[in-house]
């Protein structure tokens, strides 16, 4: 679920209302929106309404359903497609572009760039209507999403029936083969391996997320499991180039999964240290295939390409570093 985090800034002195005082940030959303879709607001850490008065140095957190709003406009935003039928379209997502409209991200995503691509007609050819009935309360086609930094193939549905379809291969995740690559800083201590664990919302940061051992009795309430598994394909020095399959599909749980294998993503900003060698790095996550079965009931293999800012940085690896390769576990 999108999330939203402010503090409330010490020379505040005006009593407003929750909802009035988030309307008024730059990054903030308007009160119609915060309306639709809301799951749960804290203030301090309780659960209040939108109608609680906000003070000097109060905290507020607000998740909210992947809704998006009934104004959304298409926008003409060029598309990486590699694959497109009657039913979905399957996009090679960029490094930088939002899944779907959220909180200081209302436009210039998939979602605004999909309606133009459709002709805004993608969510139900054979319903009639406004755009405005269209879109309320709906995520266009959106099934799946990656994080605004990953890169790689993304699959939309363009009618009811598909998207209730790919719905229900997601939600079945052994009916959906979803496979990554990252590179890394640090070596794993094993060639391939299986991480099983929650996460859980990090206490000291909400926007952060951590993994925690799943017979913790300290998050025995809390947290979802995740699952993932690796492999390291070669390493370069320090850094290593790993894949990653997921069997859940947690919020950052690569990310957060390979922060608890000690090996975090070169260029995450939420998860790893900032790299000496690579200091600008962007994130070095990439979703590079998915299998998945369509609504006509064929099994296809979607493949992005490797995106040329891990080909600058493998370059580079290679001229410093021999290649090795982890032995294989006995």
């Amino acid at each position: 679920m999108p999330f939203f985090s402010a503090k409330v800034p010490t020379s505040y002195t005006q009593n407003e209302r929750l909802d009035t005082y988030i309307a008024s940030l730059p990054n903030g959303m308007n009160r119609s929106k915060l309306k639709s879709g809301v799951h749960e607001i804290l203030l301090n850490g309780k659960k209040v309404k939108l109608s609680a008065k906000v003070k000097a140095n109060d905290q507020i957190d607000i998740q909210w359903e992947d809704n998006i709003p009934e104004d959304i406009e298409p926008q003409n935003i060029p598309l990486d497609i590699l694959y497109e039928d009657q039913n979905v379209c399957v996009i090679n997502k960029a490094q930088g572009m939002v899944t779907h409209p959220a909180c200081g991200n209302w436009d210039h995503t998939l979602v605004n760039a999909l309606l133009f691509h459709w002709n805004m007609n993608a969510i139900n050819a054979q319903k009639t209507g406004s755009m405005a009935n269209i879109l309320q309360s709906r995520r266009p086609g959106i099934v799946h999403r990656l994080d605004k930094d990953t890169s790689g193939v993304i699959i939309t549905a363009k009618n009811r029936d598909a998207e209730e379809w790919l719905q229900s291969q997601f939600q079945s995740h052994r009916r959906v083969k979803k496979e990554y690559i990252a590179i890394c800083i640090g070596r794993p201590q094993h060639q391939h391996g299986i991480i099983k664990t929650k996460i859980i919302r990090d206490p000291k940061n909400r926007k952060r997320f951590r993994a925690v051992e799943l017979d913790d009795p300290t998050y025995s309430d809390q947290g979802k499991y995740a699952e993932s598994s690796y492999r390291c394909i070669s390493c370069y020095g320090e850094y290593s180039l790993i894949k990653i399959r997921i069997a859940t599909g947690r919020t950052h749980q690569i990310r957060v999964h390979m922060k608890y294998l000690n090996c975090p993503i070169l260029g995450d900003s939420v998860y790893a240290p900032k790299d000496r060698k690579f200091p600008s790095a962007s994130l070095m996550l990439h979703a590079r295939r998915l299998r998945i079965t369509l609504p006509d009931n064929t099994r296809k293999t979607f493949t992005a390409p490797t995106p040329q800012r891990f080909k600058e940085i493998q370059h580079i690896l290679k001229k410093e570093y021999k290649k090795t390769i982890l032995p294989i576990d006995r």
